[in-house]
């Protein structure tokens, strides 16, 4: 069981459930147990939760970057020659957007490179939240 000073500080980092047989619980974290929930199997799920990350991913790293250079939104995009709303929605994790030649314009306004990777589409079930 965990005690109150792990559950205020971690509110949702794990679920407890019955096995489907009813007997015993098991313990499975708060991100698996609504992937299982909401995506399953579904491979349509599957693809838009993925896309989800990536734009998730970009914004969180354009975040990071800016912030670490000690640069505003406004400066940024002054930078680049674009205006600080355009940051702002770059920065936020629903923003579909992105483009590959913005994506370098900022990159370079940080004194960073874009690095793109391809790795098998097939993901294996332990790469999943959990």
């Amino acid at each position: 069981m965990r005690s109150n000073e792990e559950s205020k500080s971690n509110p949702i980092s794990s679920s407890t459930r019955f096995n489907r047989n009813g007997k015993g619980k098991s313990k499975i974290g708060a991100a698996q147990f609504l992937y299982n929930r909401y995506v399953g199997s579904d491979s349509g799920k599957a693809a838009e939760y993925e896309e989800e990350l990536l734009n998730a991913e970009i914004a969180r790293r354009i975040f990071q970057l800016r912030t670490k250079a000690g640069l505003s939104q406004r400066d940024l995009a002054r930078r680049i020659g674009t205006s600080a709303s355009a940051i702002c929605r770059l920065e936020h994790a629903d923003y579909e957007g992105h483009s590959l030649a913005l994506l370098k314009r900022i990159a370079g306004a940080l004194e960073q490179r874009v690095e793109i990777r391809f790795v098998p589409a097939r993901r294996s079930r332990t790469s999943r939240p959990g």
